[in-house]
């Protein structure tokens, strides 16, 4: 979404404007730019507001928290579309065009292919990410370690990919490991860990387990089974357990150790987990060979969307309570993107985004035409075969005018519809 912040009838109406070209994305929100502003600050993936440059810091400042989670700031100010945040150099450039203003883009905000591959798996960075992708932007050589087979964005030629956990390359002083595990040994210099969130975590327990024994099985998760727990996507667990006090409390705490208070607690009828085959069933009074395996697969199964799951790590006994790792597997993605009528104007900036998480576009050559200059450098062009493309693995956008193209399912891929504005008659 792209909120367009105004104050005043003159500045309102300019904004109310630049959101019909904006495309559907885009609100002007009613009522004080304050409020408005934060209301809608999560929801976010861009901000413009007509307001001087001043005014638009003081503003957002107090609403900064993650720089790659944090929307995209854009202020139209006396003449020029300024870029001030979070990778809004497309939109101010975007905004300058509808507007015919100068657009003022910064380096600070200007992302890198890494950035996209962030945002692309919503994962957790360690490491230096701003220094490596600086070093892929230079074009120095950097090692990008991929042994899930996770789909990436277009990278340049001088980011080398392997599928093992790690791989050698001669005078590659950085290298990306896309993970969800921890690598073994001591920690590494100039290494940059991107940890996609894929685990579901099951839990199973006796009445009145405390918060401690659920944390400590939780912790074994990481230091028995070598899973990175900021890569948890979700709990899971019997229905009936839900109200216990001890599970609640321990998931709050890994919540506010992990920044992430949005982890659902998934719960299901012990008749659903009593018929998934589990790695180590065992004889319970309850009927359910394993809660924990179980309720990770379970849960694991409803977030896949009809994906591939694998048991990630096989159960650990506590002090009354037993938790296990199911993992959701990567797949490919297929974003189905409408260009509009064809000009860059009616074009929406989610459209845009799309186009530059792809490594693969597919469309025809008039449809590549119009946003070749989008694409960033190492993605490749194809007139046909998105869905079987994306069914083995890459990150495709597949363009088409108008609204977009249709494509008939089941689709063994993560699917993602960018519909395209059409003119009103």
């Amino acid at each position: 979404m792209i909120g367009v912040f105004a104050a005043g009838e003159r500045g309102r109406r300019a904004a109310v404007e630049l959101a019909g070209f904006l495309g559907p994305d885009a609100v002007v929100p009613d009522g004080p730019v304050g409020p408005a502003l934060r209301a809608l600050w999560p929801r976010l993936g861009s901000a413009v507001f007509f307001l001087g440059t001043e005014a638009t810091v003081r503003l957002v400042a107090p609403l900064l928290r993650d720089e790659r989670a944090d929307p995209g700031v854009v202020c139209v100010d006396g003449g020029f579309a300024v870029s001030l945040l979070g990778g809004a150099d497309a939109v101010a450039e975007r905004v300058a065009d509808v507007l015919g203003v100068q657009a003022v883009t910064t380096s600070a905000s200007a992302g890198s292919p890494l950035d996209e591959l962030v945002e692309l798996l919503d994962a957790t960075v360690e490491g230096d990410l701003a220094a490596c992708g600086e070093a892929v932007r230079l074009g120095e050589p950097v090692l990008l370690a991929n042994p899930l087979g996770f789909p990436l964005p277009a990278l340049p030629d001088n980011v080398v990919v392997a599928r093992g956990e790690r791989a050698s390359h001669g005078g590659a002083e950085w290298s990306v490991l896309v993970d969800d595990r921890v690598p073994k040994g001591p920690a590494e210099d100039h290494v940059v860990r991107v940890v996609p969130r894929t685990l579901v975590v099951g839990v199973g327990s006796g009445t009145g387990v405390s918060a401690a024994a659920v944390s400590a099985a939780l912790a074994q998760i990481e230091e028995r089974r070598g899973l990175d727990l900021r890569a948890i996507r979700a709990f899971a667990t019997l229905d009936r357990k839900v109200a216990e006090q001890g599970i609640a409390d321990a998931l709050e705490d890994w919540g506010f150790w992990h920044d992430s208070t949005t982890v659902p607690l998934l719960s299901y009828p012990g008749e659903e987990l009593a018929v998934i085959p589990v790695p180590n069933p065992a004889e319970l009074a309850i009927g359910i060979p394993s809660v924990a395996e179980a309720a990770a697969l379970r849960g694991a199964m409803e977030l896949s969307g009809g994906g591939r799951v694998e048991i990630a790590a096989e159960k650990v006994k506590g002090a009354g309570v037993t938790v296990a790792a199911a993992r959701v597997l990567p797949r490919g993605r297929l974003a189905l993107v409408g260009l509009g009528p064809g000009d860059a104007d009616e074009r929406t900036p989610r459209a845009e985004a799309e186009l530059r998480r792809a490594s693969v576009v597919v469309g025809s050559a008039e449809c590549v035409a119009q946003v070749r200059h989008l694409l960033r450098p190492g993605t490749r062009v194809v007139a046909d075969g998105a869905v079987r493309l994306a069914e083995d693995g890459a990150a495709v956008a597949f363009v088409e005018a108008g609204a977009g193209p249709e494509v008939a399912g089941p689709i063994r891929a993560d699917v993602i519809r960018v519909t395209g504005v059409t003119r009103q008659l």
